[in-house]
């Protein structure tokens, strides 16, 4: 809990740094519409450089659009915080089928069609946000959704690295996992303040970073949870007890479950700051606001993470080993669906839209074939690695 704490004065304490008013530099707008227009203007450019057969340079205008308005002037975090994330999701794949569009070719028609969907789309969500009196209460539900949501996977990998470490009778590698944490906050802080004052780092080149970690922690994640689910069964955990497995977790694995933890605290934490630096930027007159909805979602956060660490001691270790390699798998294939989308965000990997398929942000889940196929890939790896283990345990009582 005290870790816990720590890590929660950190964020704070950076955020207070960057709360500073010399560091908002931007142009300011009196409304959301206002930011739209200028959108608008742009994304209408970007169509009649098309028209002159210029797809190169009409895709750098709606990716001026995206990058230089949307994330820039906060348009996404209102609409996720406010509206919601599956609006979001589907504003950022909106923009990418134009580009993908121009990208192969479409017709003029076609084209002006997808803008015409998105310009609609920017305004509607407008309209919404400014219609809506910002009060006390919605600033503190908004701050309160960022933190949890941004914290919440990660909170759920350290609970789970902790929890099982402590059962398997590795009490001391616990405090590598915390303090892999510590350092992932303290890298955050650091990529924030370089993303924000230290480097021309452009919108797309930072969710290539993003997407780059989040892949990173797919890998480390699945390799983390795979070696879970094999000590579930009780000979192999009264082998790993009895040492013939322990230097797996003395050398490599050990460095992979401090490492799993990192990921999971960096992956999101120089995004979070940012996230709430333009929150107290538009605070206003409710900025005591943002920090309660950060306390709040601390405090959510902590209790989430108390009752994995240890509300799950008692259960019989095959169940609580299964429960706690399967949270790992569910998390290595969410972050394998968010890391594609951030390197589709990027313009590095393309985008084929899947109609019937919506957006779940907290499992990963979005409707493109590139996101989707990695993760039903994933799943059939699972699926056959329970199968044999559960051969191979056969084979072995018989």
């Amino acid at each position: 809990m005290k870790r816990f704490l720590t890590i929660s004065l950190l964020l704070i304490a950076s955020l207070m740094a960057f709360a500073s008013p010399s560091n908002a530099t931007q142009k300011k707008y009196d409304s959301w519409n206002a930011i739209i227009d200028e959108m608008e203007v742009i994304l209408n450019d970007s169509y009649d450089i098309y028209f002159m057969k210029d797809s190169e340079k009409a895709k750098a205008r709606v990716n001026e659009a995206y990058f230089g308005f949307y994330e820039k002037h906060g348009v996404e975090r209102a609409v996720m915080s406010y509206i919601s994330g599956k609006r979001g999701t589907d504003t950022e794949y909106q923009f990418a089928k134009i580009k993908r569009l121009m990208t192969d070719g479409a017709s003029n028609k076609v084209v002006r069609a997808e803008i015409d969907t998105i310009i609609k789309m920017l305004h509607e969500d407008a309209n919404e946000l400014d219609g809506k009196k910002e009060s006390g209460w919605s600033v503190l539900l908004a701050s309160f959704i960022i933190i949890f949501r941004e914290g919440l996977e990660a909170i759920l990998v350290i609970a789970a690295i902790s929890a099982y470490l402590v059962r398997s009778g590795n009490m001391p590698m616990v405090k590598m996992v915390y303090l892999s944490s510590l350092v992932a906050i303290f890298a955050s802080i650091l990529m924030a303040i370089a993303l924000h004052t230290l480097f021309d780092i452009s919108g797309a080149n930072q969710e290539m970073l993003e997407g780059g970690a989040m892949l990173l922690a797919t890998v480390v994640l699945f390799f983390v949870s795979n070696w879970m689910f094999s000590k579930a069964e009780a000979e192999a955990w009264k082998s790993y007890v009895e040492g013939k497995v322990q230097s797996a977790v003395s050398s490599g694995s050990s460095f992979a479950l401090g490492f799993a933890a990192f990921l999971a605290v960096f992956r999101e934490g120089a995004e979070t700051i940012l996230f709430y630096q333009a929150m107290l930027a538009e605070a206003k007159e409710h900025m005591d606001m943002v920090w309660y909805g950060l306390g709040v979602g601390c405090v959510v956060l902590a209790i989430i993470f108390i009752l994995i660490r240890f509300g799950t001691m008692k259960l019989p270790i095959k169940p609580f080993f299964i429960g706690t390699s399967a949270l790992m798998y569910i998390m290595a294939i969410a972050f394998a669906g968010g890391g594609v989308k951030e390197l589709q965000e990027a313009d590095i990997i393309p985008v084929t839209p899947v109609d019937f398929v919506r957006s779940v942000d907290i499992l990963g889940i979005y409707p493109t074939v590139e996101t989707l196929i990695p993760q039903l890939f994933m799943v059939l790896i699972v699926v056959i690695s329970v199968v044999y283990l559960k051969v191979k345990h056969r084979k072995k009582s018989s």
